[in-house]
Parts: structure tokens; sequence; C-alpha cells
């Protein structure tokens, strides 16, 4: 993580102070604002529109279409989101405090074995193999049956702690109103799909983590998790970690 001072942050010493003097709130929130809510109708409009979509182009080119405005959408909003991520006010500044970089390290880490699962194919994915839309109900999808929004979230969680600037803040907010929205849009989708077989899914998985087995409707199967995949989300993470310092260097150097 990276260390900025204080003073890199507009300073309100009262709430009166707040509410009367605007000029925190940045351009570059109603910027990101816009960003997210562009790439939410983008993203889950086009899985919404998937099955006519292959119907008209097939599967893998819809897959390769669905990939070019998705990828370069997500990375002009983390580009713009590392330039960004100190704008506006401090609403807390807790950086020095010992046990909160390896708290967001930590934190930040579990997020990806969310975020990424080995549920997914790799092969579907970059459409060398058919894209299909697949009813899983293993490996992570046991803890929760929703994980990319369950890692969205805890990468929010620690960036947001990590930074306590009103733009993270913001950011984050979003994130989460694009991930629970298609918490709804992507149970919707595969009841279309799969009618009755999805509900007994649904009856069996839980989107709060770890619900479904504490209440008995689910089991935890470790051997489902000893896959080749979960080495490679390792192995990114430390590439992450590495190379981080590397990629706020690389970012600032766009001018946006």
């Amino acid at each position: 993580m990276d260390n900025i001072a204080c003073t890199n942050f507009k300073q309100n010493t009262s709430i009166d102070g707040i509410m009367t003097d605007l000029s925190w709130f940045s351009t570059s929130h109603w910027i990101m604002a816009g960003l997210l809510l562009g790439f939410a109708i983008a993203h889950s409009g086009l899985a919404a529109l998937r099955p006519w979509g292959e119907q008209k182009i097939g599967s893998r080119l819809y897959r390769v279409l669905f990939a070019l405005v998705s990828i370069p959408f997500a990375t002009c909003l983390i580009i713009y989101f590392f330039n960004h991520r100190y704008d506006g006010l401090v609403l807390w500044q807790v950086q020095g405090d010992a046990w909160v970089k390896p708290t967001v390290w930590w934190l930040s880490a579990i997020s990806f074995f969310f975020l990424y699962p080995s549920t997914f194919n790799l092969l579907e994915i970059a459409a060398v193999k058919q894209p299909q839309v697949h009813l899983y109900e293993k490996g992570i999808i046991r803890i929760t049956r929703h994980p990319q929004m369950v890692g969205q979230l805890i990468w929010c969680v620690a960036h947001t702690l990590w930074i306590g600037s009103s733009f993270t803040l913001l950011t984050s907010i979003g994130l989460m109103a694009h991930h629970i929205f298609a918490v709804w849009h992507g149970d919707r989708r595969l009841r279309s799909r799969y009618g009755q077989t999805f509900l007994a899914v649904k009856e069996r998985t839980s989107i709060i983590p770890f619900l479904a087995i504490l209440q008995g409707r689910q089991q935890l199967k470790l051997e489902e998790f000893l896959k080749p995949a979960y080495v490679g989300v390792t192995a990114f993470i430390a590439l992450l970690w590495w190379g981080h310092p590397w990629l706020m260097v690389m970012t600032a150097k766009v001018p946006w």
C-alpha cells in the first residue's frame, strides 16, 4: 500500500464547515460516479443480452464483444481510481497505526480468492472453448453463491480503511451498489435458464458467507479447493504485492 501524507487532503475543521463549504467535492467525484454507472450499464446490460446476442453471433464472438467492452472500461476505472484516490475530504487517517497495513494486505489477499474463484473456466473466459452458462455448487460457491460480490466488499472495506478519502468511499459505495444489483440480476438470469434446478441450488446455498454451512444446508469440502487455479490466484496476489509500487507509478503517468 502507498503512503500519502495527510497534507495531501483538503481538511475541514468542523461539521458546519463541511456542510457549508463543498469545495472538497471535486469534479473527480462526479466523473467516477459517471464511470461506475456507465460500467454497470455496459457490464450488466451485456450480461442480460447474452442469450439474444449468442443467438445472433454465437457464444464465442459474443464473449469477445463482452471483453472488448468490459476490459477497457474496467481499465479506465482502475487508472482513474488510482490517480484520484486521495481526492476530496479526509474522513479518517489511520495509515500510521501499526495494525492497519497488515490488516489491509490480508483483507486484499482474501478478497482475490473470492473475486477470482476457481469455478471459472479460464478457457471459456478467453473464448478458446465455447463459453457456457454454468450452474455451480462446489468450491467457494458452497461458502457464498456470489463470491465476486463478497470479494468486492472485502476489497472495498480494506482500501477505504487505508485511504480514508471521500472519493474512495464514493467509489466503494458505487462498486457495491453494482454488485448488489448483480446478485439479483445473476440469480434472475440463472432462474430463467435453469428453473427449478436453480431454485434447488439457491435453497442449498447462501449469499452471506458460511450461512448455509452454519444452517446445515451445505457442507464445506476442502478437497474442492485443492486445485491449480488457487495456485494461480496465489501467484497473482504475490505478483500484485510485488508490483504494487510500480503500478502506482505507471498509472500516475496517465494524465487523467
